[in-house]
């Protein structure tokens, strides 16, 4: 049975045959292809960790040098950990613009 290429084109299963295929049998039936649809949250989570663990690692290096990498990541990281828990947390309440200081 050869799909139109329209209905190929939204198939998610790359092994059913498609019109010219000269009738060739394909490998898996079109039940046994599936995705998984986390997988690629995950993937695409893993590779923006890995992006930003080497962008910080490149920053401290080209800040400290290769002499002194390890103790400027561990001072970095801190800064980072501080920055991170001043942004989340609760902010400081300020006294209003019109109060007067005694």
């Amino acid at each position: 049975m050869l799909l139109p290429l329209a209905e190929l084109a939204t198939d998610n299963c790359p092994t059913l045959p498609y019109e010219g295929s000269r009738g060739q049998i394909p490998l898996t039936s079109r039940h046994d292809c599936f995705k998984v649809g986390a997988m690629s949250l995950i993937r695409g989570l893993f590779w923006l960790v890995l992006f930003l663990f080497f962008t910080f690692s490149f920053v401290v290096l080209f800040e400290y040098g290769t002499h002194d990498f390890t103790n400027g990541f561990k001072q970095e990281a801190e800064r980072v950990k501080n920055f991170c828990m001043d942004m989340v947390s609760k902010p400081k309440a300020s006294p209003s613009p019109g109060a007067r200081k005694k």
